[in-house]
């Protein structure tokens, strides 16, 4: 057994398909195909479910690679230590973000690459259930979204919470002028809006629904779409208003746009930034976390 063997399930998880998982490992399938069947040879087990693709993991599979994972996190995170060892703080972060979290990314990055500007960065947008599940398999080094703070406990991870600034209606005055005269909204105030809504599956929009329904307000949601950039250009044209955590959207991308803060009831879960426990979390998530929370404690 080899870390590349290992290397190879974990990235046939990720792909499901062993084209893909070829290619994202940087050999050829037959290779790929050849080296995983050593391993079970190797282990006396057969870990993959074959017909003519893949079709999953066995029970076996399944046990021996969650083992895989850790040793492929823990090499990694080695590799990447002795490259700061050697040349500082520089390498690829993995960072799982939930869409329309009460923070603008590429902000906190860039106040981070002020203190380590050798710090790359590759963002995946899940779930809020995709970004945990991502966490706990360590297929991204770092989690921003919005979490049960038990869970985040008694999972051991580290997090950092982020400041709840409440929610805001972002709207284009040219085609909403009523709303400028209202200091802040109720539920009843947008009850006859066409709104631009991330879809039903995100927790941020099942959090929105619920209030709604608590309010006795049924909404029309006139766009709903996977991509913030769709729902900004809805706003942009007036075809809609936007709901969003404050602080998500930089205001100065969008100056013709108006925000109004929203009453409505606190989210059950926390927004937070989140790595693994000390000791299991990579150097280069660990040297990012704590500058996060150092720029977070000064704001």
């Amino acid at each position: 057994m080899d870390i590349k063997q290992l290397i190879y399930l974990c990235n046939l998880e990720r792909e499901r398909h062993f084209g893909r998982a070829a290619e994202a490992s940087f050999v050829s399938q037959p290779t790929l195909s050849m080296r995983l069947k050593n391993l079970e040879r190797e282990l006396g087990l057969s870990l993959i479910n074959r017909s003519n693709n893949f079709d999953g993991f066995t029970a076996e599979g399944e046990r021996v690679l969650a083992w895989a994972r850790e040793i492929v996190s823990v090499y990694q995170g080695l590799k990447l230590e002795v490259e700061s060892l050697k040349h500082g703080v520089n390498g690829t972060l993995r960072i799982g973000v939930v869409p329309q979290c009460s923070v603008s990314l590429p902000l906190l990055l860039k106040m981070v690459s002020n203190r380590y500007p050798q710090l790359d960065y590759r963002v995946a947008v899940l779930s809020a259930d995709q970004l945990l599940e991502a966490l706990t398999s360590h297929t991204v080094d770092v989690g921003i979204g919005f979490f049960e703070l038990a869970t985040l406990r008694e999972l051991h991870f580290q997090a950092e919470s982020l400041t709840d600034n409440g929610v805001e209606l972002v709207y284009h005055p040219d085609h909403f002028p009523q709303l400028d005269e209202l200091e802040q909204l109720r539920m009843g105030d947008i009850a006859t809006l066409p709104l631009c809504l991330a879809e039903p599956t995100r927790y941020f929009r099942r959090y929105l629904d619920a209030s709604f329904r608590e309010a006795g307000v049924t909404q029309r949601v006139i766009l709903e779409s996977t991509s913030i950039f769709q729902l900004l250009q809805g706003v942009q044209v007036g075809l809609g208003c936007l709901i969003a955590p404050a602080g998500h959207l930089l205001p100065e991308m969008n100056p013709d746009l108006h925000h109004r803060p929203l009453a409505i009831a606190p989210m059950a879960r926390h927004a937070a930034v989140v790595i693994a426990e000390p000791g299991r979390a990579t150097p280069l998530s660990q040297h990012f976390f704590d500058e996060v929370r150092r720029i977070l404690s000064e704001a």
